[in-house]
């Protein structure tokens, strides 16, 4: 393992950080549900989001047995939980249809402006940059792949949950990425946009936490993410600033 400890670490997660993740499900929903023009799709989306959570980790997390055996079931149950707020019933057969168009077009990724350039900078100043994202593993690596990440980002620096064992919010997934990566979780920087998952996880972990909250919601918790942005182009700042 290579010692870093001095380095500066700087870690993303992937669904709704580095991609815009609502485009997939707006297209889910509209071509099953067909809702009227004014539906609240960011409102659901983050109902989805929650529920996801929830439910994963009820079974243990991506990398469980439990998860394993259940997770068609959870993808489906979330969509009927997260529309049924939204005075729309699914029945089974349509949430497996949503979720099958869900998936369908999630590998159409549009990164956020700004974003990879922002990554090739990081690399190229020599900075220990990688990804640390809750999923299954080919699942996860299929949307990497997607986005063209390969010539940026080395294999051994992408942390997929469900091969690492531990899910976000879980500290020990931080402190395994320190320890992999011969890190130190003082230097160590964390961008997403979970509450949940990325504000929560890395402020436990010790890490410096930058969220990305690109969608203007409410902190969940007491918890204090060390900054705040809204845009790639702010992020590059505080990093340039903190780097």
């Amino acid at each position: 393992m290579p010692l870093h400890e001095h380095k500066k670490a700087v870690f993303f997660d992937v669904d709704d950080t580095l991609y815009d993740h609502l485009t997939p499900f707006r297209r889910a929903v509209d071509e099953i549900a067909r809702p009227a023009g004014d539906f609240p799709y960011e409102a659901a989306y983050h109902r989805l989001r929650y529920y996801s959570d929830i439910l994963s980790l009820e079974l243990g997390g991506a990398g469980s047995a439990a998860y394993d055996l259940a997770v068609e079931e959870m993808r489906r149950r979330r969509f009927q939980l997260a529309l049924e707020e939204f005075d729309i019933d699914l029945s089974s057969d349509q949430a497996n249809q949503m979720q099958a168009a869900y998936i369908g077009c999630q590998y159409d990724i549009q990164m956020f402006d700004g974003a990879r350039e922002l990554l090739q900078q990081l690399a190229a100043d020599g900075h220990i940059i990688g990804l640390i994202t809750n999923g299954p593993l080919q699942h996860q690596m299929s949307k990497i792949a997607a986005m063209n990440l390969g010539d940026i980002i080395p294999e051994d620096r992408l942390f997929i949950s469900g091969a690492v064992g531990w899910d976000k919010p879980d500290k020990r997934i931080f402190a395994y990425v320190n320890e992999i990566t011969g890190t130190s979780p003082e230097h160590s920087f964390y961008i997403g946009d979970s509450w949940r998952n990325d504000v929560i996880g890395a402020l436990e972990a010790g890490w410096s936490m930058i969220w990305f909250n690109h969608r203007g919601i409410e902190p969940e918790t007491e918890h204090r993410p060390h900054y705040t942005v809204a845009s790639y182009a702010e992020l590059g700042e505080v990093l340039k600033a903190q780097l």
